[in-house]
């Protein structure tokens, strides 16, 4: 019976998720990371995650000797080796980086270990630190000692290993540049102005706090409200009756939700009621329901900290987007892979008025 937030302070205002049946009828899509996009240039604070949704925590993986030395055979091939002529190390190393061990001359230092868990991002989690830190040396190890023999083969000198060299490099500069933009942009003053033009958005907005019971047929619904007018409890009975399991354990409760967030059938009855009153049937595409108003006021937005993180990630992404965009537009871009687009043909004058 909901539908997807379109609202300012939706996500966030609203706190946990309404509950399986909720989250059903919504049609939300799942969440998911994405690179930055155009629209990611204006923020509503409806498209950032609520604080208080949680999910369930993901079972630590087993994490196996020979699992992990499976997984590093395989992503060998495209790792640059940390040989003597072509070392992961700068020319001049921080004294505070420590070095942890030595393989055929060539040093692998703690931040070395960084770099490496990049590559086992998931088959890592949950394992113990120790464990993780020997696969870890032993993957690095084995980086080393593989790429050392393929320099004996000079495979280091083919035309197809120079253009993948020379990708990998393209691409960890750019990473270097999004990066340092997206560090310079998240200041405290920006977020802060993000935040205050996102409020001012949502600051009249109404909200109402209702509960519902759901029904499959009209004559269910009608008898309900005889119940209820007979001195039933609103809340006994959505646990009894109602169809909506994710609000039904509640006693039908749907906490504090704008007008966007409802199917407009529900909304325009919900929206005209006063506190403590029980509607008639209302039908929507998903059956029968009874609503009871229990509260109306106007939506309160979460706490500046409370938003922090998700602010500074759409400021950096933002200015990801912006910078990239920039260089396109002065960009020189020409594409050998089709025939070049014909000119637009030039308007005929109109006719002179005579």
């Amino acid at each position: 019976m909901f539908r997807p937030k379109s609202a300012a302070i939706t996500a966030i205002a609203n706190g946990h998720c309404k509950g399986k049946a909720i989250a059903r009828l919504s049609g939300r899509p799942a969440a998911g990371g994405r690179p930055p996009r155009s629209k990611d240039r204006v923020m509503t604070l409806s498209n950032l995650p609520s604080p208080r949704t949680r999910t369930a925590p993901a079972r630590p993986p087993r994490t196996t000797v020979a699992a992990i030395a499976a997984f590093a055979l395989l992503v060998l091939p495209v790792v640059s080796g940390c040989s003597k002529e072509s070392s992961s190390q700068p020319a001049a190393a921080d004294p505070n980086d420590t070095v942890i061990a030595r393989v055929n001359g060539v040093e692998i230092r703690q931040s070395d270990l960084a770099f490496a868990e990049e590559d086992f991002s998931n088959e890592l989690r949950g394992a113990p630190p120790d464990v993780k830190r020997e696969q870890l040396i032993a993957y690095l190890t084995d980086v080393i000692i593989v790429s050392q023999a393929a320099d004996k083969k000079n495979l280091g000198d083919s035309a197809e290993f120079k253009r993948r060299q020379a990708f990998l490099r393209n691409k960890l500069l750019m990473g270097a540049l999004l990066q340092q933009r997206s560090k310079e942009a998240a200041t405290e003053e920006e977020m802060r102005k993000v935040y205050d033009d996102a409020i001012k958005q949502a600051s009249n907005e109404e909200e109402v706090r209702a509960r519902h019971i759901l029904v499959e047929t009209e004559d269910e619904a009608k008898a309900i409200v005889d119940q209820l007018k007979g001195g039933a409890d609103f809340a006994a009975l959505a646990k009894e009756k109602s169809k909506d399991p994710g609000s039904a354990q509640n006693g039908g409760d749907l906490d504090f939700m704008g007008k966007s967030e409802l199917v407009p059938e529900f909304a325009d009855v919900a929206f005209k009621m006063f506190p403590g009153q029980t509607s008639n049937p209302v039908k929507s595409q998903f059956g029968w329901h009874v609503i009871k108003l229990e509260e109306k006021r106007n939506r309160q937005p979460p706490p500046y900290d409370a938003l922090k993180d998700r602010i500074e990630a759409f400021v950096m992404r933002k200015a990801q987007t912006e910078l990239v965009t920039q260089l396109r537009e002065t960009a020189k871009v020409e594409r050998l892979d089709k025939p070049a687009t014909p000119a637009t043909p030039a308007m005929p004058a109109p006719p002179a008025k005579k």
